[in-house]
């Protein structure tokens, strides 16, 4: 291996620290907490080696998203692929995306709710964001309806659960009620 080589290796898996030590003290104890003098401190690494990697907060929580993104499509293509029919892939798919968003609150929150640079619904999208729609759209397309844009009813559904996901986690919807809402959600939504 050369020296250059052992060096990226080297700047990769320090940003993977990065990356993981935010996601892990945000999820301990909010965002809030989550600063780069406390970063530098827990990996054990200088400030200017923290930036050296990310100009600030901001891009570290748009990695955190990109990350999150990269694993909820994978959660929901797992959940959707043992599902057998329009249906139970739908109802699979919406259970998926609610345990995803409960499971991981500062991922979530890092995703849709925080500032992390990161452009949606634009040519600039990053493919993990663009994969994580997708995720949605495939199972969602086959339901949409006739006469409506699939990518249309897609965005509309996501609000759906981005709605249920965000008003439970703050208490708004009693959680024991999510069955029979993702049941009404796919009964007369999806129509299926």
């Amino acid at each position: 291996m050369s020296v250059q080589e052992r060096k990226e290796r080297e700047r990769a898996g320090r940003e993977r620290l990065i990356v993981a030590t935010a996601r892990e003290l945000a999820e301990q104890q909010g965002w809030d907490a989550v600063t780069t003098r406390r970063l530098a401190e827990r990996i054990e690494y200088s400030q200017p080696v923290l930036y050296s990697h990310f100009r600030g907060k901001r891009e570290i929580i748009g990695a955190v998203a990109l990350e999150g993104a990269a694993e909820m499509a994978a959660a929901l293509r797992a959940a959707t692929s043992a599902a057998d029919g329009p249906r139970p892939r739908v109802t699979a798919l919406a259970h998926a995306y609610l345990d995803f968003a409960a499971g991981n609150p500062a991922v979530y929150d890092a995703m849709f709710q925080l500032d992390g640079g990161l452009a949606f619904a634009d040519e600039d999208t990053p493919e993990p964001l663009k994969d994580a729609f997708a995720a949605l759209l495939e199972s969602l397309s086959e339901v949409a309806g006739d006469g409506v844009h699939p990518g249309l009813f897609t965005e509309v559904f996501w609000a759906a659960l981005h709605g249920l996901a965000t008003l439970t986690r703050a208490g708004r919807l009693p959680p024991e009620d999510t069955e029979p809402r993702v049941e009404l959600l796919v009964e007369r939504l999806a129509r299926v």
